[in-house]
């Protein structure tokens, strides 16, 4: 059966998002434009993807998702995130202390080219990591 195209979006994201649910409501969708989507960013706003479904499936699949964009299928479950635990927040600073304390990494080939600065970094981030984070991160 042919293919016919259910909705166009400009972000491979959406596309996949709008995939995802209509297969979890048994609609047989695939999508079209991925291959140019996911390899040049400027063709995927340009050409935009499409969300394709067998033309049976086509009036079902358009709307569900025009339900979906009124809001039909949101919960009252709330959007906010937890609030990150102290250690997972540490990691995170200790990691862009690190990268800059590195001087970052110029080419691939990591040996060949660390300079005194960034072997000075290494040094300073493991001897903070040992005092500072060791302990954030030992069972209570």
């Amino acid at each position: 059966m042919p293919l016919v195209e259910i909705a166009r979006f400009q972000d491979l994201v959406e596309g996949d998002l709008a995939l995802a649910f209509l297969r979890a409501h048994g609609v047989k969708a695939e999508m079209a434009g991925r291959a140019h989507a996911s390899i040049d960013p400027v063709m995927q706003r340009a050409l935009g993807v499409r969300v394709m479904a067998p033309e049976d499936q086509r009036d079902e699949a358009r709307d569900l998702l025009a339900r979906a964009r009124a809001g039909e299928f949101a919960t009252d479950e709330g959007e906010d995130l937890p609030a990150r635990e102290a250690p997972a927040h540490a990691v995170g600073g200790l990691m862009a202390f690190a990268t800059w304390a590195a001087g970052g990494f110029s080419g691939t080939s990591l040996p060949r080219r660390m300079k005194p600065v960034h072997v000075a970094g290494f040094v300073l981030v493991a001897i903070l990591a040992a005092t500072w984070l060791l302990p954030l991160l030992a069972p209570r």
